[in-house]
């Protein structure tokens, strides 16, 4: 494997072009390439994999790499017909992996977490529908055609956590999707300007009306009264998602709770972090610093050893 990760070298690796002709990875194999690829890929994940049961991290390390690689199918290749193309190619794979047909390493990982967790297709392919649907529509109407999306995009991924955790019902998955929509959100917030990039606008048109923000103010990437005004809106309703969210904590099993609130509390930090910036996402990125990261962890870690010692919320 390479030292870093590269989605066209690993698309020669591991595409639809070379995959017929390669003997499907060992299990242990696969597992070790989706390990590399989660820990190589995503600066935070040996943070948030510390706090999982060891017996899970295999797990999210698998899910982590089939959304890696179709989130990098979508936006790491040329676009259009040929990330279209490519997002069906995995979709085909995945659907083999549930009929026990598995020849590339993420799905090798995969199909035991499948089985050992009943976990349907359902969420793996809600997370492609809003790749491909990234690849065809850039502008978002109104608000409630972003909440749509976020469906796809990110509510899925909090219920494949509940299927790890044993935990999935009705209940929890609804309020994990508060938290996640509200991660989505944040992210979006954030990322204004990468996003204007890449062609993309998830402010939803309707508040760059009401505001008064135009396309032209887009492109000049102008941050004025109006886009303070309309973000800091944004910010305020997405807290909500956050509020509403945390009544999900203590109806996990306690393993799950940490690494779950962390997430959380990350999501609201974002915000904080768009607000002590006034609101100016296009001059700088709002990140969360080392040190915050490590006050977020202390203050998540020490909140639960006191509910645990004080026998609040134990289960």
């Amino acid at each position: 494997m390479t030292a870093a990760w590269n989605m066209l070298d690993q698309l020669r690796r591991w595409g639809p072009q070379t995959l017929a002709g390669r003997p499907a990875p060992t299990l242990a194999q696969a597992r070790a390439y989706c390990r590399w690829l989660a820990h190589t890929h995503y600066e935070n994940f040996s943070v948030v994999s510390w706090w999982l049961p060891r017996r899970l991290r295999p797990h999210v390390e698998v899910i982590y790499a089939y959304c890696r690689w179709a989130d990098d199918l979508a936006d790491e290749t040329r676009g259009g017909n040929e990330a279209l193309s490519l997002l069906q190619w995995w979709r085909r794979e995945l659907l083999l992996c549930y009929e026990g047909f598995c020849r590339h390493p993420v799905f090798v990982a995969l199909q035991p977490t499948l089985r050992r967790f009943a976990i349907p297709p359902e969420p793996f392919l809600r997370l492609l529908e809003a790749f491909v649907q990234d690849q065809q529509q850039v502008r978002y109407p109104d608000f409630a055609s972003l909440l749509q999306y976020c469906q796809r995009s990110a509510n899925p991924v909090g219920q494949l956590v509940l299927y790890l955790f044993d935990s999935y019902d009705a209940r929890r998955a609804a309020l994990a999707d508060e938290i996640c929509t509200g991660l989505q959100l944040a992210n979006f917030w954030q990322d204004v300007g990468r996003d204007w990039e890449r062609g993309r606008i998830y402010l939803p048109l309707e508040d760059c009306v009401r505001f008064g923000y135009t396309e032209a103010d887009f492109q000049a990437r102008r941050c004025n009264g109006a886009f303070r005004e309309m973000l800091q809106f944004q910010v305020q309703r997405t807290r909500g998602f956050f509020d509403r969210g945390e009544q999900l904590l203590p109806l996990l099993p306690s393993e799950a709770q940490v690494p779950v609130e962390l997430f959380l509390r990350g999501g609201q930090a974002i915000l904080q972090a768009i607000e002590r910036q006034n609101y100016d996402v296009w001059t700088q990125r709002p990140v969360l610093s080392s040190r915050m990261k490590c006050y977020l962890l202390g203050w998540v870690v020490s909140r639960r050893l006191w509910r645990y010692a004080t026998g609040v919320g134990k289960r």
